[in-house]
């Protein structure tokens, strides 16, 4: 383009040439300088023009290898994480063994990230029934490493130790972890992490219920009415400290049905206002969908949350159970 304007200006001057040699000598000099200028700047910026490509391609280059290496890295990852997620739930009840216990139940489990701080345990010994939940401090790999642990504690504790009191099962586990992460050289606990448990001991023959809790609840729907026992405002964690737990006990009745949770349903944000679930509203919608078949009451209860959630990301690992005892 530059050298066509150029060559106007060539032509446009050519009448001014014929008429004065002097000018026309002084003029051509001018313009053959001036193209030979443009032609130089043209080139000059057509290796800037390339230079800069090349640049550019060498950056893409480089993104693409990073974005490469970034997959391969996230594949690694995710596939070590799918992995741990099947020892997780090798370690977990079969499903088989909860419902030879327990026919009509359904567990509510959804982790944050593929594997899951909370953990269930279900176990029959001596005509009595074992239930347990619990939500381990965290989630992702730190819970499920806790979770992992608590699961051998509590199978240890019962199967082994033959702990039948539901305080006691909660205490000895706060002795377990005590003993397993405290370090005798530096006088400190490694590790501060804890678990929150709610766990029931039930007498087959005479259907009277024992619970202990630490922090996490059990509720009971029975006529229409939901009856919550509260746990201790405290953890399950390592500490020399002096700690007790409660334990209550209920006489349940045919088609009672229990409900043990973790915390992470009702504190999910979601809704018109951007705001938690609260256990209002768990305990109202567990109320109103007890009539039906449990394994329904599984499907609403996913439903519910997938409505609630819709636009924010889920923020703690979810876990409901619901038993029917007899």
């Amino acid at each position: 383009m530059i050298l066509f304007q150029a060559a106007a200006m060539v032509t446009a001057q050519g009448q001014l040439l014929r008429d004065s040699p002097v000018i026309s000598y002084t003029i051509a000099v001018f313009i053959i300088a001036a193209l030979i200028y443009l032609a130089v700047l043209q080139f000059w910026v057509l290796v800037r023009t390339r230079k800069h490509l090349s640049e550019l391609k060498g950056a893409y280059r480089e993104i693409e290898l990073q974005r490469s290496e970034l997959q391969l890295r996230n594949k690694d990852l995710t596939d070590s994480l799918n992995y741990a997620q099947r020892i997780q739930a090798a370690l977990l009840p079969a499903d088989h063994h909860i419902r030879r216990i327990f026919p009509d139940h359904f567990i509510y489990y959804r982790p944050k990230h593929i594997v899951s701080g909370d953990f269930y345990w279900f176990n029959e010994r001596d005509d009595k029934y074992f239930i347990a939940a619990a939500d381990c401090t965290g989630h992702g790999v730190p819970g499920a490493l806790m979770s992992m642990i608590g699961l051998e504690l509590i199978q240890k504790i019962i199967n082994e130790m033959k702990v039948d009191d539901t305080d006691q099962v909660l205490l000895t586990m706060n002795h377990e972890l005590e003993s397993a992460f405290f370090k005798e050289e530096s006088g400190k606990a490694m590790i501060k992490d804890g678990i929150e448990m709610g766990i029931c001991i039930i007498d087959r023959k005479t259907k009277v219920m024992e619970f202990s809790g630490a922090f996490l609840p059990v509720y009971i729907v029975r006529d229409d009415r939901l009856i919550e026992i509260k746990g201790d405002k405290k953890n399950v964690v390592q500490s020399f400290a002096m700690v007790s737990f409660n334990r209550s006990t209920f006489t349940l009745q045919e088609g009672d049905i229990l409900y043990l949770f973790s915390d992470g349903y009702a504190d999910q944000f979601g809704g018109p206002e951007n705001k938690k679930f609260m256990y209002r509203r768990l305990r109202h919608i567990l109320l109103t969908i007890s009539k039906y078949p449990l394994a329904d009451q599984q499907r609403i209860l996913d439903e519910t949350i997938e409505s609630w959630m819709e636009g924010h990301d889920q923020i703690d690992d979810m876990m409901i159970l619901g038993i029917k005892p007899f």
